[in-house]
């Protein structure tokens, strides 16, 4: 069984996501957003309460709220890989390209390119797991924002469509706000429709 334990993290409440499995001392990181030294403090305890040990640290974009901690888990957790968007290649970037898969031993992950909300945005699915982390690129009933540097609306909308093409069973865990899922997603959010 996957488990997924969000961290409500930094004054822009992002979800940073600590992810393992029954029966394996792995995990993944989702997103560094921890602020405070309470917040990396909260996080590195149940990592330890747990068991686990910290394979890789997976960025969906490089805002702010999302990497703010990233520094402290690189230095406290040296071992683990860092995967982002530098990853992706000139011709991979654009939304539809496919799928890069991140060598990591608990789980099978793809790296998904989903400009719009910045361009350096992905997204990252577990398809054995039914799972997709988000980041900013798809919210409960919403998206991310296209006003700031680096985001476009018509490139945001085109990434959109290509993860409405994941199974509709699909679990979202994005970057700020509730879980959803991509049938939910397809039926009910105005920039899907």
């Amino acid at each position: 069984m996957l488990h997924c334990k969000t961290f409500v993290c930094n004054p822009y409440q992002q979800n940073t996501y600590v992810v393992h499995k029954d029966g394996k001392d792995g995990c993944l990181i989702v997103d560094a957003g921890m602020y405070t030294p309470g917040e990396e403090q909260t996080v590195a305890d149940y990592i330890r309460q747990q068991g686990l040990r910290v394979e890789a640290i997976l960025i969906t974009h490089a805002h702010p709220d999302h990497v703010c901690g990233l520094d402290w888990l690189k230095q406290t957790y040296p071992d683990a890989k860092v995967f982002r968007h530098s990853a992706v290649s000139d011709q991979q970037s654009a939304a539809g390209s496919q799928p890069i898969r991140c060598q990591l031993s608990m789980v099978n992950c793809q790296l998904i390119p989903t400009p719009g909300h910045k361009e350096d945005c992905v997204c990252y699915y577990l398809p054995d797991e039914g799972v997709l982390f988000s980041g900013d690129t798809l919210f409960l009933g919403s998206v991310g924002r296209t006003d700031l540097p680096g985001g476009d609306y018509e490139t945001l909308i085109a990434s959109l469509r290509e993860l409405m093409k994941l199974p509709a069973d699909t679990v979202v865990y994005p970057g700020h706000g509730e879980t959803t899922t991509i049938a939910h997603e397809q039926r009910y959010n105005p920039f899907v429709r």
